[in-house]
């Protein structure tokens, strides 16, 4: 898996599942454990008493607090509680969160609830059923959702997923010499103002009245603030404030943070769950293109009871809501209170959305820094068009499909058909400074209607219309109300010809994390893929190739029972009876998913080519070359290139084999440069965005770089295919320095342009798998076959490829 999907949560501008984590500003990291005094979130107060005899609350309920200057980020973190006295049989229990907590803010995790007390909580902004002891247990905030395992302080210690840890009355489990004291049905315990964390939890909590206050600062009995926001007027009165003095002309609003009373606007669109809330916007719109009429009005937990078309008034907060840390805001409403005057109300005109509205400029630039106080530019930057439409009816007719739908319920379209199209009718990502600005995520508010399956190419005929959401994967996305309706235009995946008999066929694929506990189901398509679409080649590179057991983390390392029901279900599909060689990895240190123990493998038609196996390789050792009377040779094959490198720190190293073909050696050399993870989005609000995993790629790229020279150092004419998921573009600089000193030809620049892609990521075109060749293969046939990254249904997200090389052509020149 090459792009980061990450965990879909509070805004995922989808009806059915939501994308990205909440914040108010900018979001910090987490710290490593608990044991490090936290100086951003805290568990602020714990109650266990909820609903007990003399209790006045009714739901236990536990606090999390934020001390630091800039918003937490949740998404993915859970809330968990062990007893007090926690036994063999105890398990840790666990409330997911989602969202962020603003700084010196709260945030409300309400549990179960009792049959006593008279007073709720304020709405939670997560909810759990956990019943927690009022007199001792132990609570933990956890960078994570998987139950924790620890039963002692020690124990716990020692676990980095601890963010911060609360133990209370007689807990086992706490933090330094005891634990917080008091607790009881009718007293929390609690940090005091300065939200001190020493880590010792007898010090820094102490017992008092239970004090709950949620992210929108609301307290037992506060309810909503009232139906006139606050400011004595009518409620059924229209306030001064309008959607586009919220907006403002610039990304975030001049409004931020404070409290506005009784927005008019027509509710233009619902959603009902993940982030749920509603859109409305103001039928009479100022005269400035930069300032929004609409605006998002965040529920939380609570389901919207506003329908579409109704006239209301809504009073709230004005916040900004960050989907991640290097995402651009939303600027929305929370803690709304609002009046419906009338219903049925005619929706405000849509902003067309079209190859004449959109500008041809993606977005402007800030030096690498932020963006968001720059004025809105919307005739001359596409993002500044979509920005100055944020919450805003939109609508576009007849658009390309150029990413297919996925398992979120999220497809790409093209309202530029003619910008960079690809063969296939995708959009081709061609260099940096080239993103497409015609691109457009397209989901739906219908939860009630199944989502399209579209493939690259199918059209969604007629109109597209509802509210303009922006979110961390993907931007601004229409949150559609009316789906256009889906054309097939039948794109078929592709099958490449079969090798002659005196070519030498030489196929990368990346499998996506198999292992040999998955669905047969996955392995046969995979296998099929193999066997029929690449033609059964002679030799194949495989990336993401896991150990037997897959993400079940207990030291396995082989891949025997993986590659056994591989070659099994390719033998059924009808294609050859392969072998296989590679090096397993160290026990978790080659980086992909924790457990995992991903590698590169080759697999070989013994029938068609010898692979020469010489001893001495394995995961920390080293392969190198020497030079003999025939040329190059290998010190070990299978081996790896300098797997002590630092360029390969929790990353893939490269699998290096030599191969006998017609006699004549053939080096191959299987890479799985690392990912894209942490790089910052197109559509961030950093511009240009910093890509910095690419250090660590170039430093990989350098590595093989060098062995090839090494190689060609013995022999000029030795035959090399360097290929595999490189993670990269092929007009990065990681190609780049991979083919320093013209050691290397990447096959993919071969191709007509509008060929030149293995992968799809936000409705982009582009190529990150590659096929490179030394300059002794002068006569080969190269393709890439498009089987995955165009399709709704996918075996992997990644297409495979081939070269087909005439060795004997290539010797004699």
């Amino acid at each position: 898996m090459s792009t980061p999907v990450g965990n879909r949560s509070r805004r995922a501008a989808s009806a059915l599942i939501s994308v990205g984590v909440a914040s108010a500003f900018a979001i910090t990291s987490l710290p490593a454990a608990y044991a490090t005094p936290s100086a951003t979130a805290v568990i602020s107060e714990v109650y266990g008493g909820g609903g007990n005899s003399g209790a006045t609350l009714t739901r236990d309920f536990v606090e999390l607090a934020n001390a630091g200057p800039a918003a937490y980020d949740l998404a993915g973190y859970s809330v968990q509680y062990l007893p007090g006295a926690p036994s063999a049989s105890s398990l840790w229990q666990v409330t997911a969160l989602s969202g962020s907590v603003a700084p010196g803010g709260r945030f409300l995790v309400a549990e179960a609830a009792g049959t006593g007390g008279t007073t709720a909580l304020p709405t939670a902004d997560a909810t759990g059923s956990v019943a927690m002891s009022a007199t001792s247990g132990t609570v933990a905030l956890v960078s994570g959702t998987t139950a924790l395992t620890c039963k002692t302080a020690a124990d716990c210690a020692a676990d980095g997923r601890i963010v911060d840890l609360v133990g209370y009355g007689s807990a086992l489990v706490r933090e330094g010499g005891g634990p917080a004291a008091g607790a009881s049905n009718t007293a929390a315990v609690a940090r005091g103002a300065a939200l001190a964390d020493t880590d010792d939890n007898a010090a820094d909590l102490s017992a008092g009245t239970p004090s709950p206050v949620n992210s929108a600062g609301q307290t037992p009995g506060s309810g909503d603030g009232g139906g006139d926001g606050g400011d004595g007027g009518d409620p059924g009165t229209p306030g001064t404030v309008r959607v586009h003095d919220i907006q403002g002309t610039t990304r975030l609003s001049p409004l931020a943070g404070q409290t506005v009373s009784r927005v008019p606007g027509i509710v233009t669109g619902v959603r009902t769950s993940g982030s749920r809330g509603y859109w409305i916007q103001d039928p009479a719109a100022d005269a400035d293109p930069r300032t929004s009429e609409g605006v998002f009005v965040y529920t939380g937990s609570a389901a919207p009871t506003v329908a579409v078309g109704d006239s209301v008034l809504v009073s709230g907060k004005v916040s900004e809501y960050y989907p991640s840390s290097t995402s651009q805001s939303v600027t929305e409403l929370t803690a709304p209170t609002a009046t419906v005057l009338s219903g049925g109300n005619a929706l405000p005109a849509a902003v067309a959305v079209d190859a004449t509205g959109v500008p041809g400029a993606y977005i402007p630039t800030a030096g690498g820094g932020s963006i968001e106080a720059l004025a809105l530019e919307p005739a001359v930057y596409a993002q500044d068009f979509y920005e100055s439409a944020e919450g805003m009816r939109v609508a576009f007719s007849d658009a390309r499909v150029v990413g297919a739908s996925d398992a979120y319920g999220e497809l790409w379209v093209t309202v530029k058909p003619d910008e960079n199209a690809t063969t296939r009718g995708g959009t081709l990502y061609s260099s940096y400074d080239r993103p497409n600005t015609g691109r457009l995520e397209v989901m739906s508010l219908d939860t009630a209607s199944a989502f399209p399956a579209a493939d690259v190419g199918d059209e969604l005929s007629g109109t597209t219309t509802g509210p303009l959401d922006y979110s961390a994967y993907g931007g601004y996305n229409v949150q559609a109300t009316q789906l256009g309706t889906l054309v097939d235009n039948g794109l078929k995946p592709e099958v490449t010809r079969r090798q002659k008999g005196g070519e030498l066929a030489v196929a990368t694929y990346n499998v996506e994390n198999l292992d040999a506990l998955d669905a047969q189901e996955k392995i046969d398509r995979l296998a099929h893929g193999v066997a029929v679409n690449l033609n059964s080649p002679d030799v194949v590179a495989l990336e993401e190739i896991q150990d037997d057991n897959g993400a079940t983390d207990d030291g396995t390392v082989t891949s025997e029972a993986t590659l056994k029901r591989f070659t099994d279900a390719i033998r059924a599909a009808g294609g050859p009876r392969y072998r296989w060689r590679y090096i397993a990895p160290a026990d978790n240190q080659d980086g992909g998913e924790p457990g995992g123990n991903i590698r590169q493998v080759f697999l070989f038609n013994p029938q068609r080519v010898s692979f020469t196996d010489r001893a001495g390789g394995d995961a920390v050792t080293a392969t190198g070359v020497v030079k003999t009377r025939k040329g190059a040779q290998l010190t070990a094959s299978p081996g790896r290139i300098a797997p002590a490198s630092d360029a390969w720190d929790n990353s893939r190293k490269p699998l290096v084999g030599e191969f006998v073909f017609h006699g004549e050696t053939v080096f191959v050399i299987a890479d799985h440069f690392n990912s894209k993870g942490g790089d910052q989005p197109l559509h961030g609000r950093y511009q240009p965005p910093s890509r910095g995993s690419e250090t660590q790629r170039q430093a990989q790229a350098a590595e093989v770089n060098s062995f090839v020279k090494s190689l060609l150092a013995a022999d000029k004419d030795a035959e090399t295919v360097v290929l595999g998921d490189l993670n990269d573009y092929e007009f990065s600089q990681t190609v780049g320095t991979l083919t320093a000193g013209r050691v290397l030809i990447p096959l993919i620049t071969t191709l007509p342009a509008a060929e030149r892609y293995t992968y799809v990521y936000d409705g982009n075109a582009q190529t990150l798998d590659h096929i490179l060749t030394s300059p002794a293969v002068t006569h080969y046939d190269y393709d890439v076959v498009h089987i995955n990254a165009e399709f709704a249904d996918q075996a992997s997200d990644h297409d495979p490829q081939v070269v087909r090389i005439d060795v004997g052509r290539c010797r004699r020149g």
